[in-house]
Protein backbone atom coordinates (compact mmCIF):
# COMPACT_ATOMS: atom_id res chain seq x y z
CA UNK A 1 0.00 0.00 0.00
CA UNK A 2 1.07 3.41 -0.76
CA UNK A 3 2.71 5.64 2.30
CA UNK A 4 -0.14 7.53 4.12
CA UNK A 5 0.79 11.29 4.80
CA UNK A 6 0.45 11.95 8.74
CA UNK A 7 -2.67 14.01 7.72
CA UNK A 8 -3.87 11.21 6.29
CA UNK A 9 -3.23 9.13 9.14
CA UNK A 10 -5.42 11.48 11.57
CA UNK A 11 -8.40 11.51 9.39
CA UNK A 12 -8.54 7.97 8.90
CA UNK A 13 -7.46 7.09 12.62
CA UNK A 14 -10.40 9.24 13.57
CA UNK A 15 -12.56 7.83 11.50
CA UNK A 16 -11.84 4.56 12.75
CA UNK A 17 -12.01 5.98 16.55
CA UNK A 18 -15.87 6.94 16.21
CA UNK A 19 -16.46 3.63 13.87
CA UNK A 20 -15.78 1.58 17.31
CA UNK A 21 -16.60 4.13 20.08
CA UNK A 22 -19.76 6.05 18.96
CA UNK A 23 -21.13 4.38 16.37
CA UNK A 24 -24.46 6.10 17.06
CA UNK A 25 -22.87 9.42 15.60
CA UNK A 26 -20.84 7.39 12.63
CA UNK A 27 -20.10 8.33 9.70
CA UNK A 28 -19.07 11.70 10.65
CA UNK A 29 -19.82 15.43 9.09
CA UNK A 30 -16.86 17.38 8.00
CA UNK A 31 -17.01 19.37 11.20
CA UNK A 32 -17.49 16.02 13.61
CA UNK A 33 -14.14 15.15 11.49
CA UNK A 34 -11.91 17.84 11.91
CA UNK A 35 -13.31 18.12 15.90
CA UNK A 36 -11.90 14.39 16.14
CA UNK A 37 -8.80 15.21 14.43
CA UNK A 38 -8.10 17.99 17.04
CA UNK A 39 -9.42 17.02 20.25
CA UNK A 40 -6.86 17.40 22.63
CA UNK A 41 -7.05 14.37 24.61
CA UNK A 42 -5.76 10.64 23.52
CA UNK A 43 -3.74 12.40 20.43
CA UNK A 44 -0.44 13.14 20.15
CA UNK A 45 0.74 15.30 18.35
CA UNK A 46 -2.61 17.80 19.26
CA UNK A 47 -3.05 19.00 15.56
CA UNK A 48 -5.78 21.85 14.65
CA UNK A 49 -6.44 21.31 11.34
CA UNK A 50 -9.37 23.29 9.07
CA UNK A 51 -11.97 21.82 7.24
CA UNK A 52 -10.42 22.38 3.74
CA UNK A 53 -7.08 20.18 4.75
CA UNK A 54 -9.32 17.57 6.08
CA UNK A 55 -11.14 17.11 2.90
CA UNK A 56 -8.62 17.32 0.96
CA UNK A 57 -6.79 13.91 3.28
CA UNK A 58 -10.30 12.43 2.48
CA UNK A 59 -9.82 12.82 -1.29
CA UNK A 60 -6.56 10.91 -1.31
CA UNK A 61 -8.04 8.41 1.38
CA UNK A 62 -10.78 7.95 -1.14
CA UNK A 63 -8.65 7.19 -4.11
CA UNK A 64 -6.60 4.86 -2.10
CA UNK A 65 -9.98 2.78 -0.83
CA UNK A 66 -9.24 3.56 2.58
CA UNK A 67 -12.21 6.27 2.92
CA UNK A 68 -15.89 7.21 1.59
CA UNK A 69 -18.48 9.77 0.94
CA UNK A 70 -21.83 8.62 2.35
CA UNK A 71 -24.92 10.38 1.29
CA UNK A 72 -28.12 10.07 -0.15
CA UNK A 73 -31.30 8.93 2.12
CA UNK A 74 -31.65 9.43 5.79
CA UNK A 75 -28.35 12.23 5.03
CA UNK A 76 -28.84 15.62 4.92
CA UNK A 77 -25.45 16.40 4.87
CA UNK A 78 -22.65 14.73 3.40
CA UNK A 79 -20.65 12.43 5.62
CA UNK A 80 -17.67 9.96 5.69
CA UNK A 81 -16.57 6.59 6.68
CA UNK A 82 -13.46 4.49 6.90
CA UNK A 83 -12.95 1.06 4.78
CA UNK A 84 -9.46 -0.21 6.84
CA UNK A 85 -10.69 -3.02 7.72
CA UNK A 86 -11.82 -4.16 4.62
CA UNK A 87 -9.47 -3.09 2.49
CA UNK A 88 -6.48 -4.80 4.77
CA UNK A 89 -8.32 -7.14 5.96
CA UNK A 90 -8.09 -6.39 9.83
CA UNK A 91 -10.22 -7.87 12.56
CA UNK A 92 -11.33 -6.81 15.80
CA UNK A 93 -8.73 -7.34 17.67
CA UNK A 94 -5.84 -5.51 14.99
CA UNK A 95 -7.95 -2.55 14.17
CA UNK A 96 -8.25 -1.01 17.33
CA UNK A 97 -4.33 -1.91 17.79
CA UNK A 98 -3.69 0.45 14.42
CA UNK A 99 -6.03 2.95 15.22
CA UNK A 100 -4.07 3.70 19.10
CA UNK A 101 -0.55 3.66 17.11
CA UNK A 102 -2.29 6.05 14.45
CA UNK A 103 -3.43 8.45 16.92
CA UNK A 104 -0.80 8.59 19.86
CA UNK A 105 2.03 7.27 17.98
CA UNK A 106 4.34 4.63 19.42
CA UNK A 107 3.09 2.44 22.08
CA UNK A 108 3.85 -0.09 24.88
CA UNK A 109 1.80 -2.94 25.24
CA UNK A 110 1.02 -2.56 28.41
CA UNK A 111 -0.31 1.15 26.63
CA UNK A 112 -1.85 -0.18 24.00
CA UNK A 113 -4.15 -2.68 26.25
CA UNK A 114 -5.17 0.42 28.20
CA UNK A 115 -5.60 2.62 25.79
CA UNK A 116 -7.52 0.07 23.87
CA UNK A 117 -10.02 -0.83 26.52
CA UNK A 118 -12.96 0.73 24.67
CA UNK A 119 -12.85 -0.44 21.32
CA UNK A 120 -11.84 -3.57 22.61
CA UNK A 121 -11.24 -5.61 25.58
CA UNK A 122 -7.75 -7.31 25.34
CA UNK A 123 -7.83 -10.43 28.19
CA UNK A 124 -3.99 -9.71 28.76
CA UNK A 125 -0.55 -8.85 27.46
CA UNK A 126 -0.15 -11.81 25.72
CA UNK A 127 -3.03 -11.09 23.24
CA UNK A 128 -1.90 -7.62 22.56
CA UNK A 129 1.30 -8.77 21.90
CA UNK A 130 0.34 -12.10 19.46
CA UNK A 131 -1.87 -9.69 17.71
CA UNK A 132 1.09 -6.96 17.09
CA UNK A 133 3.30 -10.37 16.24
CA UNK A 134 0.56 -10.57 13.52
CA UNK A 135 0.75 -7.06 12.19
CA UNK A 136 4.44 -6.95 12.15
CA UNK A 137 4.58 -9.92 9.89
CA UNK A 138 1.82 -7.88 7.66
CA UNK A 139 5.07 -5.15 7.27
CA UNK A 140 1.96 -2.84 9.18
CA UNK A 141 3.59 -2.51 12.62
CA UNK A 142 6.95 -2.14 13.73
CA UNK A 143 8.57 -2.91 16.97
CA UNK A 144 11.15 -0.36 17.97
CA UNK A 145 14.20 -0.67 20.05
CA UNK A 146 14.65 -0.14 23.42
CA UNK A 147 15.15 3.71 24.02
CA UNK A 148 17.73 4.90 26.42
CA UNK A 149 16.14 5.29 30.00
CA UNK A 150 13.18 3.03 29.17
CA UNK A 151 12.79 -0.34 30.24
CA UNK A 152 9.91 -1.93 27.61
CA UNK A 153 10.12 -1.55 23.42
CA UNK A 154 7.18 0.80 22.17
CA UNK A 155 5.60 -0.08 19.05
CA UNK A 156 4.84 2.09 15.55
CA UNK A 157 2.49 1.65 12.65
CA UNK A 158 3.84 1.86 9.51
CA UNK A 159 0.93 3.05 6.87
CA UNK A 160 3.21 6.41 6.44
CA UNK A 161 6.74 4.37 5.99
CA UNK A 162 9.52 3.92 8.23
CA UNK A 163 9.48 4.63 11.66
CA UNK A 164 12.43 7.33 13.37
CA UNK A 165 11.59 7.98 16.63
CA UNK A 166 12.94 9.71 19.71
CA UNK A 167 11.67 9.06 23.15
CA UNK A 168 10.10 11.53 24.75
CA UNK A 169 11.72 13.77 27.99
CA UNK A 170 10.76 12.32 31.27
CA UNK A 171 7.31 13.83 31.90
CA UNK A 172 6.93 15.43 36.06
CA UNK A 173 4.64 12.48 36.62
CA UNK A 174 7.18 10.06 34.83
CA UNK A 175 9.73 11.70 37.52
CA UNK A 176 7.52 10.74 40.18
CA UNK A 177 7.13 6.67 38.78
CA UNK A 178 10.87 6.71 39.33
CA UNK A 179 11.18 6.24 42.68
CA UNK A 180 8.03 4.18 42.85
CA UNK A 181 8.42 0.33 43.76
CA UNK A 182 8.26 -1.22 40.31
CA UNK A 183 5.61 -3.66 40.60
CA UNK A 184 3.27 -0.71 41.48
CA UNK A 185 4.24 1.52 38.17
CA UNK A 186 1.76 -0.40 35.79
CA UNK A 187 -1.19 -0.37 38.13
CA UNK A 188 -0.98 3.34 38.58
CA UNK A 189 -0.38 3.77 35.08
CA UNK A 190 -3.49 1.36 33.73
CA UNK A 191 -5.62 3.86 36.13
CA UNK A 192 -4.04 7.29 34.58
CA UNK A 193 -4.85 5.70 30.95
CA UNK A 194 -8.36 5.23 32.09
CA UNK A 195 -9.33 8.18 33.70
CA UNK A 196 -7.83 9.56 30.10
CA UNK A 197 -10.23 7.38 28.14
CA UNK A 198 -13.45 8.33 30.63
CA UNK A 199 -12.43 12.07 30.30
CA UNK A 200 -12.39 11.43 26.30
CA UNK A 201 -15.66 10.10 26.40
CA UNK A 202 -17.07 12.60 28.45
CA UNK A 203 -15.97 14.96 26.50
CA UNK A 204 -17.56 13.51 23.35
CA UNK A 205 -20.74 13.29 24.97
CA UNK A 206 -20.76 17.10 25.89
CA UNK A 207 -19.67 18.02 22.55
CA UNK A 208 -22.78 15.91 21.19
CA UNK A 209 -25.08 17.39 23.63
CA UNK A 210 -24.21 20.71 22.45
CA UNK A 211 -24.74 20.28 18.56
CA UNK A 212 -28.33 19.76 19.92
CA UNK A 213 -28.22 23.34 20.36
CA UNK A 214 -26.42 24.51 17.28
Amino acid sequence: MEALHPVEIRVLGALIEKDITTPEYYPLTPNALVNACNQKSNREPVVSFDESTVMDALRLLGNKRLAYSVSGSGHRVEKFAHRLGETLNLGRRELPLLCVLMLRGPQTPGELRSRTERMHDFNDLDEVEHCLNGLIERELVTKLPVAPGMKEARYAQLLGGPVEWTAPAESPMAAQFSGMDASQRPELEDRIARLEGELAELRDQFAQFRKQFE
